[in-house]
């Protein structure tokens, strides 16, 4: 009696596995992305998608095994990982925008520089203007002159400016930058209208060996008394460069101008004595 109830169960058994043979179960007919998109539908011959769900639910109460799904999740666990490597890539992609950028160089101002591999070279697809450093600025220059603070009328006054090499640094294009700024010219403006231009700063007669209230290649000679002032104005050379790199030419100068200094002019008379006015206080000139 049991061996027939054992034989009979394995029948029932054989007969529901052919059953599930005969009826397989539909296959998807989109990807994971086009489910997402809500754009799939499903190949069920006949049968609609909750039909579908519903042999899986009957399945599932059953004591039957359900088939194995790696094969999708397979293609859903890469189709997951293909979108985050997508978006990782496209993060990368996308550098933020460097700070200081003029409206000349926009396109250059997309990216950070790229910084050459060989210093001296200059970077590559970069062209830096005066516009592009107006936030270096260099000190203004000093100015000295000779008599001091003072002039005879119609008598060359020495004039001496005071500037250097400068390097100033900052950010030049979203990069860490240093800018070098070079004297490679001299321009005093005098009030009564005179313009004295120079390629160096000038000297003092001392040290050009000469006698005071000789001309100079810097000097001025107001032809009136009265007060006047003049003003120094420093040309200057602009280059930069960014870390690891070398020097790199700006094309064109700037000015820099410093404070105006203020300069008496007055006559000089002389007096013919005879002999010392100490010993002899009556004597002519005297």
């Amino acid at each position: 009696m049991d061996r027939q109830r054992l034989l009979l169960s394995g029948l029932i058994a054989t007969a529901f596995a052919c059953a599930l043979v005969a009826a397989p179960l539909p296959a998807a007919a989109c990807t994971l992305k086009e489910m997402q998109a809500g754009g799939c539908s499903v190949d069920s011959g006949g049968s609609t998608g909750d039909e579908h769900v519903d042999i899986w639910a009957e399945m599932m109460d059953s004591d039957q095994p359900v088939p194995s799904t790696g094969d999708a999740q397979e293609e859903a666990v890469s189709e997951q990982e293909g979108s985050d490597e997508w978006a990782a890539d496209e993060s990368a992609a996308t550098p933020s925008r460097p700070e200081n950028c003029s409206p000349v160089n926009v396109a250059l101002c997309a990216v950070p520089p790229a910084l050459p591999a060989d210093p001296a070279a200059p970077v590559p697809g970069v062209v830096v203007t005066l516009r592009d450093i107006a936030s270096f600025v260099p000190a203004g220059p000093g100015s000295e002159m000779e008599p001091g603070g003072w002039a005879v009328e119609d008598l060359p006054a020495n004039f001496v400016a005071v500037a250097s090499v400068q390097v100033v640094s900052g950010m030049l294009l979203g990069q860490p930058a240093d800018v070098r700024f070079t004297p490679v010219g001299f321009r005093w403006l005098h009030s009564d209208g005179a313009v004295v231009e120079s390629g160096s700063p000038g000297a003092t007669w001392a040290v050009l060996g000469q006698r005071e209230f000789s001309v100079t290649g810097t000097s001025h000679v107001y032809a009136e008394s009265g007060e006047y002032t003049v003003a120094l104005e420093v040309v200057l050379r602009a280059e930069y460069r960014f870390a690891g790199s070398g020097w790199q030419s700006i094309v064109g100068t700037l000015a820099v101008a410093g404070d105006p200094q203020r300069v008496l002019v007055g006559e000089f008379d002389t007096v013919l004595t005879n002999g010392d006015c100490n010993t002899n206080p009556s004597g002519p000139g005297c």
